[in-house]
């Protein structure tokens, strides 16, 4: 589980947009096998159409045998006295009859930026005490998402369904299944605090829509599902925000409509492809806007553009000399992003929202404010790097 340690300001986010098998006798003809159990259960406890009754000890009986303990081994060490090889412990859950385990990467690796490492080994243990190594078939650090494989044979299975940010409402409960401080298989509950958020990722770009819960999530918990009245997975438990080291009532799920994308990719390629702008914004409002002219209350206002970068070769400017305003320095002067591909840019996350979903090597359609004149540029967006900083 990371933390999150609260900063002293706000920061600027950085745009751009982790063997049982069967065998045969051939003198005797007779085929032993080892079969695979899928269980797929029916969501219960609606009381009306469209409405479910939150019933905590129903979804745990539901959906618990879905969620798993992972144990990795062979981790670097990330700490200042050198040392050798650790040992992790979080949580995942399954996804499929096929043996496949959705967890975070930070589980499953160490290290951040361009020196993330798998780890040498992982291990998926079962509520029904199975356990068995798994493979990684690859982890996006950009969504803190991986996708681990294991052999079904044998096993029974109880994939999780995977619901729908369409469905996420602020104050609608939400329970939480996964391994806290080791005490696998445990169950708290809260409800959804807020949504899009953005959170730290393993590479120093943003994690957007993410999804705020005050569910006790604690260390261990990293890779559990959060999960609606129905059971549905409504995002991957992820972070928590404290300044002692306990959970404090905030804590942080990675969307589901994420996890999925990412997923899709692990799937095909193994790793995940990310859009790159390369531009460092700077969230505006009313009275920012009429204090320095911009002739807009809502945008990203750029404050520095990433040199030889997608939307440096496009034009996109950055202001030229810094100034004050309320508990704020600006760099003053620059472009406003107020639409990214016809979508209107009201809050700074916007930009990186509407980016998501394009691929590297795509046109987009930027709509600017220049000063005060609207304008639109088309920029060719690149490949994310692993580190904000080589951006």
């Amino acid at each position: 589980m990371r933390r999150r340690v609260p900063a002293a300001a706000a920061a600027l986010v950085a745009l751009s947009v982790a063997a049982c098998g069967g065998g045969g006798d051939t003198k005797t003809v007779r085929a032993q096998t080892t079969t695979t159990r899928v269980e797929v259960l029916e969501s219960g406890g609606d009381t009306a159409p469209g409405r479910t009754a939150f019933n905590p000890s129903g979804i745990y009986q539901r959906e618990s045998p879905g969620v798993v303990t992972i144990i990795s081994t062979g981790l670097q060490s990330t700490g200042g006295g050198g040392g050798g090889a650790q040992s992790g412990l979080g949580s995942g859950f399954v996804i499929s009859g096929d043996g496949e385990i959705a967890t975070n990467a930070h589980v499953v690796t160490s290290g951040e930026g361009a020196s993330i490492r798998k780890a040498d080994q992982v291990f998926v243990h079962f509520k029904d005490d199975n356990q068995v190594p798994a493979r990684i078939i690859g982890f996006d650090p950009f969504a803190d998402v991986a996708l681990l494989k294991v052999d079904p044979a044998g096993l029974t299975l109880r994939p999780l369904p995977l619901g729908s940010a369409g469905d996420l409402t602020v104050g609608s409960p939400v329970a939480a299944i996964g391994s806290p401080f080791g005490e696998d298989q445990s169950l708290s509950v809260g409800v959804i605090s807020a949504l899009d958020r953005s959170i730290e990722s393993l590479t120093g770009f943003a994690t957007v829509g993410a999804i705020q819960t005050d569910a006790a999530i604690n260390h261990g918990n990293s890779g559990g599902p959060l999960l609606d009245a129905r059971g549905r997975v409504l995002g991957i438990n992820a972070q928590i925000r404290t300044t002692s080291g306990e959970g404090s009532g905030v804590g942080f799920a990675v969307s589901v409509d994420t996890v999925k994308r990412s997923l899709g990719q692990l799937r095909r390629d193994g790793k995940a492809h990310y859009a790159y702008l390369g531009v460092t914004t700077s969230p505006l409002y009313p009275q920012l806007g009429r204090r320095f002219g911009l002739k807009a209350e809502h945008g990203a206002w750029v404050q520095a553009v990433s040199p030889s970068g997608p939307a440096d070769q496009a034009g996109l400017k950055a202001g030229d000399h810094r100034e004050r305003f309320q508990d704020g320095q600006y760099q003053v002067g620059g472009d406003v992003i107020v639409a990214v591909g016809g979508r209107p840019v009201r809050e700074e996350d916007d930009v990186a929202q509407a980016l998501v979903g394009r691929r590297p090597g795509s046109t987009v359609a930027l709509e600017i404010l220049r000063d005060g004149a609207r304008r639109t540029l088309r920029v060719k967006l690149g490949e994310r790097p692993l580190d904000a900083r080589a951006g």
